[in-house]
């Protein structure tokens, strides 16, 4: 009630739905979105995204909605923001996603997850000055990269991740580690969420789901990697947004130790649906919703138009969640069957691309 909430990469998948989710369902809130509206992927998806937001800010007419422009690199910009709306909440969902990606355009990650966090972290550090109530919540995206080749199944956030397999992974990584440290100097309530491959309707199409999809209309052929022999914890967004909802509303507490110094107010939790799906069986549940939902002809044969081949570098053969923590702290744990999930990707597709 009555929050101003910063949500960065608002046009972004988790980001544009979460905004959405906010608005529908509290009251007397104001988010401000920000997001550069990169050309990474096709940008008329997020145009799409942002469209439906400002369709529920008006019919929920006692929410407001704010949208900026920009990068969250531009340390200037994000503080004149801080400085004019004096948020109560921060969700960082900015940054350059993608494992393949950061092997050949490192560049763009170093400026987006690692300079654009840190001013998020410096913003939020200086929004106490003077007296202010300052940030009451950070919350921030990390990433199932994390566990790099990690052999323990299912991945605990009390594992050890120190040995990232892409510049990705490394980035977020340290995201967390210089969350950790504002916690500790500066007493700010952090929580990292690692998520587990998210998809679902107007995703990204940089995602395996929706470039398959893309090239099976186009009559390509799709490559599976590591002859098949990878396994993924699916998460739909729905059971992604729901989970960053909880988390949002329960920062962590801030407590003194025994040297009378903060106690970091320091969290990092997994969202993922703990039933990792082998590649194989995705793309068969994939093919056949793709039919059911006229995107794909009833003949088309699926057979001729796959590959398997070697794995990527940067890729890891299996991520799977340990919730555990997640539904301890929250009562919630993702649900939503793999075949729901992509029954409706399948149908937002064949609604978005006219077909």
């Amino acid at each position: 009630m009555k929050k101003k909430i910063i949500i960065t990469g608002s046009a972004g998948f988790i980001g544009s739905n979460l905004a959405l989710e906010l608005l529908k369902t509290q009251s007397n809130i104001h988010i401000i979105g920000i997001d550069n509206m990169s050309d990474y992927y096709d940008v008329s998806i997020k145009e799409y995204r942002l469209k439906k937001i400002e369709e529920a800010a008006n019919n929920f007419s006692e929410n407001k909605w704010t949208f900026i422009k920009g990068s969250i690199a531009d340390k200037e910009l994000i503080d004149q923001l801080f400085d004019e709306y004096k948020p109560s909440i921060v969700v960082n969902l900015a940054a350059q996603a993608g494992v393949r990606y950061s092997i050949t355009n490192p560049d763009v990650y170093i400026e987006s997850n690692m300079i654009g966090f840190y001013n998020i972290l410096e913003a939020c550090r200086h929004s106490y000055d003077d007296g202010e109530s300052g940030v009451e919540h950070l919350v921030y995206a990390s990433s199932s990269s994390v566990y790099g080749s990690n052999k323990k199944v299912p991945y605990s956030t009390e594992d050890r991740v120190d040995n990232p397999v892409s510049l990705y992974a490394a980035t977020k990584k340290s995201n967390e580690l210089m969350a950790h440290s504002y916690s500790k100097l500066y007493n700010i309530p952090s929580t990292g969420l690692r998520f587990f491959t998210v998809y679902g309707p107007a995703g990204r199409p940089d995602m395996a789901y929706f470039g398959f999809t893309n090239k099976l209309r186009e009559g390509k052929t799709i490559e599976i990697f590591n002859y098949g022999n990878c396994k993924r914890d699916f998460t739909y967004i729905d059971d992604i947004v729901e989970g960053v909802k909880r988390v949002i509303e329960c920062p962590p507490k801030k407590q003194v130790g025994d040297d009378g110094l903060p106690i970091p107010p320091y969290a990092v939790y997994n969202i993922g649906n703990s039933q990792p799906e082998n590649l194989l069986d995705f793309v068969d549940i994939l093919q056949q919703e793709l039919i059911q939902a006229k995107v794909l002809p009833e003949d088309y044969d699926f057979d001729t138009h796959k590959k398997l081949v070697s794995m990527q570098p940067g890729d890891v053969p299996v991520t799977y969640a340990d919730t555990t923590p997640l539904q301890r702290d929250f009562g919630f744990k993702p649900s939503t069957p793999l075949r729901e999930g992509l029954r409706n990707f399948a149908e937002w597709y064949k609604e978005f691309y006219k077909i």
